[in-house]
């Protein structure tokens, strides 16, 4: 029942987010999938590695079809992001650790700057309201 509650409360928040905090939520995934694949390669399990990697390549997927070309840093992006996505398939196949602290820190360093442009897009609109009351 707990699980349920959880469950609907998370599917809800997917929801009701924003574009912004749903990149957000796909970097934030992207990390944890990485983690958790880390973890199984160190205690062997092929299977949860494979599963969490394709579950970090989807998101990654996922972002590269939320680019919108009309903007120039699509054009710096888009090849970061193929080349996380070849990364993890590589340490997919080579079981390598490695490679996944690589990614990680890319993803990382995407969910960062992603959280300092949504805390200054936050900060303009609050001046946008102040000036616009004024």
């Amino acid at each position: 029942m707990v699980n349920n509650a959880y469950q609907k409360y998370k599917q809800n928040s997917i929801e009701t987010a924003s574009s912004e905090e749903l990149t957000l939520m796909l970097y934030q995934g992207c990390i944890k999938f990485i983690k958790l694949a880390k973890r199984a390669i160190e205690e062997n399990n092929i299977l949860d590695r494979n599963t969490n990697l394709i579950k970090a390549q989807n998101i990654v997927q996922e972002l590269m079809i939320s680019m919108d070309p009309k903007y120039p840093i699509t054009e710096t992006i888009m090849p970061m992001y193929d080349y996380m996505y070849r990364r993890l398939m590589e340490a997919n196949a080579k079981n390598d650790i490695e490679i996944l602290n690589e990614v990680e820190g890319y993803a990382v360093e995407f969910r960062d700057t992603w959280k300092q442009v949504m805390q200054i897009n936050r900060g303009q609109q609050a001046q946008l309201q102040q000036s616009g009351k004024a």
